[in-house]
């Protein structure tokens, strides 16, 4: 099980329909408690495991109270070394489209009340966070959305901001001011979760609508995002999810013939060096060659 993937909004309808699920694992539990649900699905020809970060009945966890820790360490619990995670964020920079799939290839962390690392003991930590993702698995995953038919961008800053409630238009020019491109709730502190564990993670963004203040759209009531997002637009976001299975079938594909595709982006020159994050703490003798006995130092 040397893949995972991460499903973001909607996820859990895909579960219900687009994928060939193999076996129902469920919740894991871990030293932070139950994951979310896991399940074994068939993509490009070999099993992967899948998880729906936000529940399998709607959205019935919000991205401020995943448990990111009990998530990053049931898949690692569970033998993936790769995750490919996607989420849904609304974009900063004006010139993306509704609908567009991004490979971001970087991260801003505005998050302030999440359990963000497992090194909670204060004798380990100092991890290199460039490249933020890994740029094996980020390349194989922009290959895979290039074969697509929707438009793609190579790169971008996805800003992750705590929630649950929607950013100001303040906010909102601050992070653009920043460098900001896109802004979720998801990815953060999920990918450093990853690295600590020494796991490839990367990930696939959609973009669902225009931030708060980007465009003038008056509020409408009881629809989503209160009126952020278009009828036309929500049917380019559901495209867009549709689009995902295929997307992660030609990743699951590509890695299991081997494949290893280049990257455009300059910051993704360099090899991937994901299992090697805790070399130098293993060499000291802090931690041992175990993963699980990193957890906690």
């Amino acid at each position: 099980m040397g893949l995972a993937i991460i499903g973001g909004s909607g996820a859990y309808d895909l579960l219900a329909g687009a994928l060939s699920v193999h076996a129902a694992i469920g919740r894991r539990e871990t030293p932070f408690g139950p994951s979310a649900p896991v399940h074994v699905v068939s993509l490009g020809g070999r099993e992967v495991l899948f998880m729906s970060r936000h529940g399998e009945r709607g959205y019935s966890t919000t991205a401020r109270f995943v448990n990111y820790r009990a998530n990053v360490y049931a898949l690692r619990d569970l033998g993936a070394e790769r995750v490919v995670a996607w989420s849904g964020p609304g974009a900063i920079d004006a010139s993306l489209e509704i609908g567009q799939y991004v490979v971001p290839d970087d991260v801003l962390d505005e998050t302030h009340a999440r359990e963000d690392t497992f090194f909670t003991g204060g004798t380990v930590g100092f991890i290199r966070q460039s490249p933020v993702f890994c740029p094996t698995l980020r390349a194989a995953a922009l290959d895979a959305c290039l074969q697509g038919e929707r438009p793609v961008r190579d790169g971008g800053t996805y800003c992750c901001t705590e929630g649950p409630r929607l950013e100001s238009p303040a906010q909102i020019r601050k992070l653009r001011l920043l460098g900001g491109h896109l802004v979720g709730m998801t990815l953060c502190p999920e990918v450093f979760l990853a690295r600590e564990l020494g796991m490839c993670y990367a990930a696939v963004c959609y973009v669902t609508n225009l931030a708060e203040g980007i465009v003038e759209r008056p509020f409408r009531p009881g629809v989503l995002f209160e009126g952020l997002l278009g009828d036309e637009e929500a049917a380019q976001v559901r495209a867009a999810v549709d689009g995902f299975v295929g997307i992660v079938e030609r990743l699951a594909m590509g890695l299991t013939m081997g494949l290893s595709p280049l990257s455009h982006h300059p910051r993704d020159s360099g090899a991937c060096v994901c299992s090697r994050l805790m070399e130098r703490y293993i060499r000291r003798g802090v931690v041992g060659e175990d993963w699980r006995g990193w957890v906690g130092r």
